[in-house]
């Protein structure tokens, strides 16, 4: 099983384009251009594990496009999970997005309030959804 947590950014500065010295304010507006992190889903699932149970994540600031984004993942990857969230209840709620499912995992208030956190409820699930993934392999 590959749990692979969301990237902290899709973009990054590479180390040879970074400034020695800090940048002044004096010399003006700054314009910056970021490189694309390179994607590691396609490669895993493809060549190093094409037999593993892969999980992983979708970030949106937008709900209407999270299931439709988590599903595009699914076909262009070709793995076996998405835990979508939306920013704002990323902490207390997530959607698990397998090819024919899409079950929400939500903390109640009560829970939250006992200091449970959704990791809880994620990893539980996705270990009965390993089993089964085991089981059917066999």
């Amino acid at each position: 099983m590959f749990y692979l947590a969301a990237a902290v950014s899709d973009f990054y500065i590479p180390v040879s384009e970074m400034p020695e010295h800090k940048i002044q304010s004096s010399e003006g507006p700054l314009q910056i251009t970021m490189k694309m992190v390179p994607k590691m889903l396609s490669p895993l699932v493809r060549d190093w594990a094409p037999e593993a149970f892969v999980i992983s994540f979708k970030l949106e600031t937008d709900p209407q496009i999270l299931l439709d984004k988590s599903r595009q993942a699914l076909e262009k990857y070709r793995h076996q999970v998405v835990v979508a969230n939306v920013l704002e209840s990323q902490r207390t709620s997530v959607i698990i997005v397998t090819r024919d499912s899409q079950t929400p995992l939500s903390l109640s208030d009560e829970e939250v309030a006992q200091g449970m956190e959704i990791e809880e409820k994620i990893v539980s699930y996705l270990q009965g959804q390993h089993t089964a993934f085991i089981e059917r392999k066999e």
